[in-house]
């Protein structure tokens, strides 16, 4: 009950700090972001660990805060490090959703076409505003981003929810390099989507991890009873094999 009561205790905080830090970004209070804004992801992770949830997504998370952290210094090779950091953290999200997503099947190659092609325009349209040095790693970067938002609509609606959020995200923060027109108070729409986005993926992931299994919509609406049974030992033996069968 005390691990319980902690948990709760980290989320009610990573909830507090981004009110804090969200805030400060509408206020111009530079300080307090950037003082907010790497503790957020820790928080989530101390979460993750107190609900007895993977090591594996609490890395990611902490990865975030690595991304969190050297974007916030900025500036050329800090930048990329900071790219990188996240890159490795969507490379743990799809180990994620690789142990405990569905197979997939038409859904997924209708949902993966939509992201491939979203992806490329995307990048089209932000190559000629990038600097050159950073044309390739930001076209690589959202490729595996995409990759990771693609995966996570294997698993809960949340990690789907999550994953696009993620995208978007990333998606405004790129505009800025691109040096698009912006919205007023940008980096709040950034942050705003992507604590959003973190959240939905820890979430769907925490909900999936506690079946300790594949977890999948179509799963979670079936009755453990499986097909209705009817008399006769021919009819009992099929209805036995086809429990066995692994799910579509």
């Amino acid at each position: 009950m005390n691990r319980d009561r902690a948990a709760t205790a980290a989320l009610a905080a990573f909830g507090a700090t981004a009110v804090v830090h969200l805030s400060a970004l509408l206020a111009g209070a530079t300080l307090l972001a950037h003082v907010t804004k790497p503790a957020l992801m820790p928080l989530l992770a101390a979460h993750v660990l107190l609900r007895g949830g993977p090591p594996l997504l609490a890395g990611a998370l902490l990865l975030g805060c690595g991304g969190d952290t050297l974007l916030q210094v900025g500036g050329g090779t800090v930048f990329l490090l900071g790219m990188g950091s996240f890159a490795a953290g969507h490379v743990c999200y799809l180990l994620l959703f690789a142990r405990h997503g569905s197979p997939g099947g038409a859904r997924t190659y209708r949902l993966a076409a939509l992201y491939a092609a979203a992806w490329l325009t995307v990048v089209v349209l932000l190559w000629p505003g990038l600097d050159g040095e950073l044309r390739v790693p930001v076209a690589f970067y959202s490729l595996l981003l995409t990759a990771m938002a693609l995966g996570a609509t294997r698993a809960r609606l949340l990690s789907g929810a999550g994953g696009a959020l993620f995208l978007l995200s990333d998606t405004l923060l790129a505009s800025g390099l691109a040096e698009w027109p912006q919205a007023p108070a940008p980096q709040f729409w950034v942050m705003l989507t992507y604590i959003a986005a973190q959240w939905l993926l820890t979430q769907g992931v925490l909900l999936c991890h506690g079946g300790h299994h594949v977890c999948t919509e179509e799963e979670a609406g079936r009755s453990p009873a499986g097909p209705s049974t009817r008399r006769g030992s021919g009819q009992s033996r099929t209805a036995a094999r086809a429990s066995t069968m692994p799910k579509p």
